[in-house]
């Protein structure tokens, strides 16, 4: 039996692939760089980034409800979507080892 490709819908797909990229890029321009600027920026843009995938989330999470064929590509894009989470999660976890960051975000 020969495997299939996964399908994703187009919006989950792209959705993923930039913030995931965009993120990845954030943090190592700051390891690169060290500088402040990309603290803020990077914070702001887990910020900003998490409502967007929330509502490519539940945009594609109600197509795969209401969705009656077998064939399903926004169920695999909610998935996808999800994966940015521990990933999020992982590269703030990071972030918070520094410890000098608190006066940079001056929390």
């Amino acid at each position: 039996m020969a495997m299939r490709k996964i399908k994703f819908s187009p919006l989950g797909k792209r959705s993923f692939i930039i913030s995931f990229l965009l993120g990845t890029l954030l943090l190592i321009a700051f390891w690169l760089i060290r500088a402040e600027f990309f603290i803020e920026l990077g914070f702001y843009y887990v910020l900003v980034t998490a409502v967007i995938n929330m509502f490519i989330l539940l945009h594609e999470l109600i197509i795969y409800l209401t969705d009656v064929t077998d064939q399903k590509p926004s169920g695999n894009s909610v998935l996808l979507l999800l994966v940015n989470i521990p990933v999020t999660v992982l590269y703030l976890y990071i972030m918070a080892q520094f410890p000098w960051l608190e006066t940079v975000l001056k929390i």
